[in-house]
């Protein structure tokens, strides 16, 4: 016992010995002793790279952590508008500037539809020659050529009767096979393919009230999940595709494939003959009476016939974009922005039917989205909805609008407006068409593209302030979303205010 408390003695700290000496990450970091001037140098550079490389893996960690935060809640983005407003091109602008390697996969896919819209195109115009001609043949003296021309026009009593002659006759026969073609196309996209005619709703913006709320759980209408987009038409084709190769139905495989090309080559085979009608001058004559202008519609390619009427049509990207597949219901696309502030962010961006019957679907998807892109044809100042040939469009654009700014539900929702389809407004008005015969409130004003956007933008911006529950700011762009280069430009403005707005509600930014 001696020996051990003696053993044990010799341990006893002096009296200003400091107990942190006894600490043995102290003493584990401590220098060597005996170290010299070049090992203490050589010790400090190795400590100030371990130093840096864990300030790095620090860094690293962080950025990871801040972008992790980012990802747990992608952008949810909405497009509104009434049908025919640009939405689905727009959502297909995303895709084309943001990702640009689903977009490659898909565009063959389009091949088919823009077929269906340039035979569309001319069977409409089959459909007024049949009925025009009809109408000629009867013997009136008081025929002036088209049954829909406004009463309105002084001069057309004194308008000659419109000269039929053989070769019409002909080119309406030599044309019959593209009503099978199109018959066969719409059958294959579905309700996609029809475009609507009627409909029982007569209010601009069926969503928000209580009596708007009862219509919707009372009409088998208003399908929220859709399964009716372009999307979903697509991804069936590529289903029985692959059904048959699984199968391994060669019979078919060829028989999908045969009737494809029967497409094409038919087609093909009417190429001079589409020419022919469209370039003809009594049936130019014929729609302008008529006041039918078929090349400012949507899905209008008569003008590319030499180009896609060839059995080895491949879309452009600007096909792609001007293709016209009806949405219906709303529609969900997921991408990851492969470049841009962005990248590597999910967008979910959600495509709407913008008829008066499909309004009600969007109710669901006001609740929890990051914004909206609101898209008004300021174009369509002196046409009707085509569901309600009572409703001027412009009108029905206002008063979504105001709706849209109104509900309490999108008060927190970063509203942006396109006033679309500048590049159609712009041709009417040198035409000569003059906004005030429709929009009495214009009154004297020049009739010019500046003054007109400036006055469609200044209307817009006072039903925002005049109707929304809270202030918030005016984001608003002139567009024609069919210019591929500069609908890239207004996305990536979209794109950073966007992202501001987001990033603030996840308290990244002040």
């Amino acid at each position: 016992m001696e020996t051990l408390c003696g053993h044990l003695s010799t341990f006893v700290p002096p009296p200003l010995m400091n107990a942190a000496d006894f600490d043995p990450l102290t003493l584990a970091i401590a220098p060597p002793p005996n170290e010299t001037p070049t090992e203490r140098a050589d010790r400090e550079l190795a400590e100030a790279e371990a130093l840096r490389i864990s300030n790095e893996i620090d860094e690293q960690l962080r950025k990871e952590r801040e972008n992790e935060k980012k990802k747990k809640r992608p952008v949810k983005l909405l497009l509104l508008g009434q049908s025919e407003s640009g939405k689905t091109a727009t959502l297909k602008n995303f895709q084309l500037t943001y990702a640009k390697r689903e977009w490659i996969a898909e565009r063959n896919n389009w091949r088919a539809v823009i077929f269906l819209n340039l035979v569309r195109n001319v069977n409409n115009i089959l459909d007024i020659l049949n009925r025009e001609m009809a109408a000629a043949s009867l013997p009136s003296p008081d025929y002036i050529g088209s049954s829909d021309e406004s009463s309105e026009d002084i001069n057309s009593s004194s308008r000659p009767r419109l000269k039929f002659k053989e070769k019409h006759r002909l080119l309406k026969l030599r044309l019959g096979p593209l009503r099978r073609i199109q018959t066969d196309l719409e059958r294959r996209f579905g309700a996609t393919a029809l475009e609507p005619q009627s409909t029982s709703i007569t209010t601009a913006a069926p969503f928000g009230s209580e009596e708007s709320q009862s219509s919707r759980q009372s009409s088998k209408e208003f399908s929220i999940n859709s399964s009716n987009g372009w999307k979903s038409a697509f991804e069936k084709i590529r289903a029985m595709r692959a059904a048959a190769r699984a199968d391994g139905d060669a019979h078919a495989l060829r028989r999908l494939q045969e009737t494809d090309d029967e497409i094409a080559e038919v087609i093909a085979g009417c190429r001079d003959d589409v020419k022919a009608i469209w370039e003809d001058p009594t049936v130019r004559e014929m729609l302008s009476r008529g006041k039918t202008r078929v090349e400012d519609s949507a899905g209008f390619f008569l003008n590319d016939v030499d180009r896609i009427a060839v059995s080895n049509y491949e879309p452009t990207d600007d096909d792609v974009i001007r293709a016209r597949l009806r949405t219906l219901g709303v529609q969900e696309y997921r991408f990851i922005f492969e470049h841009g502030r962005t990248a590597g962010q999910e967008w979910r961006l959600y495509d709407v039917g913008g008829t008066r019957s499909s309004r009600a679907a969007w109710w669901p998807y006001f609740d929890d989205v990051n914004a909206i892109i609101f898209l008004a044809p300021i174009s369509c100042f002196d046409e009707k909805l085509a569901e309600d040939r009572r409703v001027n469009r412009l009108e029905d654009s206002f008063l979504l609008w105001r709706s849209v700014c109104d509900c309490k539900l999108l008060s927190r929702t970063q509203l942006i407006l396109f006033l679309n389809k500048c590049d159609l407004l712009q041709a009417k008005l040198q035409r000569g068409v003059r906004i005030r015969d429709s929009v009495p409130s214009f009154g004297d004003r020049r009739n010019d593209i500046s003054t007109a956007t400036r006055y469609f933008q200044q209307h817009f911006k006072e039903i925002l302030k005049q109707y929304s529950p809270v202030q918030r700011s005016f984001f608003v762009h002139l567009t024609s979303v069919i210019d591929t280069r500069s609908t890239a430009v207004t996305l990536g403005a979209v794109e950073e205010s966007i992202l501001r707005d987001h990033l603030r509600r996840a308290d990244l930014m002040p």
